[in-house]
């Protein structure tokens, strides 16, 4: 049976957010969530029966049009017009699993009672996440400004029956499949579309998976990096507590630590050394690993306060009597902590690929490219061309969005941040990082076998054992793109499927 998640005005943290999506729970409103949402509602429908006030996006046009007013007979239309005419996303889908964060982000946001929208507009989203009723959205369409505007209409759309998602595997026409549930479209009241519209739910989303992904692929960079150490036959002198105390950066006592643990009991690394230092693709991992380790520290202070924001526009405050238009919408924050993000993961990589070019170089008793029989067979030659060329994509992707704006709506919004193209590249960085990854794993692996009858620490080898169950030995060429591609199964499956925040 699924456990319930409910959401509320309470903390929400990044591993709670793992936990809920890692267990598959359900959600629900708390009930102070609740009674939120209906006394903010109350608030609005009964100042928009007694006031003549003017508020941005209620009662008049959106951007640009911000000086038109809208007459209450018109509400309900100015709400679904502002869906479908933002929904003009362009590019590829954007993958369930961000869909889903999307949906549960929203629903997180709407819940803290600022925002005016009926409690139903909120279950109904509800459903869609605990149903798997997941809308089709683009990845191109949102400058991070006025919210992720493009993909929220796309989000929002088959609340009121239009548009398209994917249920049970099939994409389909939303009308259809709220016809097959037996439920009504909803009819939009005012303040709600804008609500929906407004938000950095897609940014959001995708930075909250990519530092879910950070966590797991950190901790596999020092896995890799420790099996690279000893099949390199390199000290460990470098990662001695007593180097880390006198520059005492977070991040590098924790991998220099984490790199000591891994290796403890290596019969390899209690070998006299034949090399008094060695290159710093090895040598520097506490400091190469543990800057990207803070850049993800930093990166998660400023997601969860983002996760728990109300970032739409205007905001409502029954309490003090007032309704407030402000940009809480602008997802500069973001933008600035996704370029970051990337950057710091894209030198996870950049150090991993050196690490395995140093294996396959020939050098310190390991034969050219870790084949037996050099010249006749290519090895592991052609992997690390395949790591270099995602080395450098990533190195591309990692130029920042944030420092780029283009004035929009009428120059309305001058100054916009970028941050949904600095998601979307930071999804890529991280995701060749993984392929990056499992060739230095393999490779690593099969710089190993040359060392017998020596091997590595008992927890290593253990993971080595069962990897060779999966990928044997190299020991005359074969297709290696089938090698490669177990190695990413096999190490994604290590954490069982659950990401961890580092």
């Amino acid at each position: 049976m699924r456990r319930t998640h409910f959401i509320g005005p309470e903390f929400l943290s990044l591993n709670t957010l793992r936990e809920t999506l890692h267990q598959q729970s359900r959600l629900a409103l708390s009930e102070k969530a609740t009674a939120r949402i209906r006394e903010c509602r109350a608030y609005l429908e009964q100042k928009l029966r007694t006031s003549q006030e003017p508020f941005y996006g209620i009662n008049t046009g959106f951007g640009a049009l911000y000086d038109i007013r809208i007459s209450q007979e018109q509400t309900q239309t100015l709400q679904h017009n502002l869906l479908r005419s933002h929904a003009c996303g362009i590019g590829e889908e954007v993958p369930l699993h961000i869909v889903r964060l999307m949906l549960f982000l929203k629903i997180q946001s709407l819940a803290y009672g600022y925002s005016g929208v009926r409690e139903q507009v909120v279950n109904r989203l509800v459903l869609f996440y605990n149903e798997d009723i997941l809308p089709v959205i683009y990845q191109l369409g949102s400058l991070g400004a006025s919210g992720d505007l493009a993909p929220l209409a796309h989000l929002s759309l088959p609340l009121i029956g239009e548009g398209e998602v994917i249920f049970k595997g099939q994409r389909r026409p939303a009308s259809e499949v709220l016809r097959q549930l037996g439920l009504e479209p909803l009819q939009l009241e005012s303040k709600e579309g804008i609500a929906l519209l407004n938000g950095t739910q897609f940014s959001s989303a995708y930075a909250v998976w990519c530092l879910l992904e950070a966590g797991r692929l950190f901790h596999l960079s020092n896995v890799c990096g420790a099996l690279a150490v000893d099949g390199f036959d390199c000290s460990l002198t470098p990662f001695d507590a007593r180097i880390q105390e006198i520059r005492p950066h977070p991040g590098q006592i924790r991998t220099a630590a984490e790199i000591r643990r891994l290796l403890e009991g290596s019969p390899l690394m209690n070998k006299t050394k034949a090399h008094v230092q060695d290159p710093y693709a090895f040598r520097c991992i506490p400091q190469v690993h543990g800057a990207s380790w803070a850049a993800i520290q930093h990166a998660i202070e400023v997601l969860q306060v983002e996760v728990n924001s109300v970032t739409d526009n205007p905001n409502i405050f029954p309490q003090d009597d007032c309704i407030l238009s402000g940009g809480n919408f602008h997802a500069q924050p973001l933008a600035l902590v996704l370029d970051y993000l990337g950057i710091a993961l894209s030198e996870l990589g950049n150090i991993s690929e050196r690490r395995t070019y140093q294996l396959i170089s020939g050098k310190r008793g390991l034969p050219p490219f870790l084949t037996p029989e050099p010249g006749l067979n290519s090895g592991l030659m052609i992997p690390q061309y395949t790591a270099a060329s995602a080395v450098s994509q990533n190195k591309q992707l990692a130029t920042p969005a944030s420092v780029d704006s283009i004035v929009s709506s009428n120059l309305q919004e001058d100054h916009v941040s970028m941050a949904a193209n600095a998601a979307t590249k930071t999804l890529r960085i991280v995701e060749n990082l993984e392929r990056i990854l499992a060739i230095e794993f393999m490779t690593a692996a099969q710089a190993l076998e040359f060392r017998l009858p020596l091997r590595t620490s008992p927890e290593l080898q253990g993971l080595l054992d069962r990897y060779r169950k999966v990928v044997p030995r190299l020991e005359e060429d074969r297709v290696l793109s089938g090698d490669i591609h177990q190695t990413i199964t096999f190490l994604r499956e290590l954490s069982d499927g659950a990401s961890q925040v580092a």
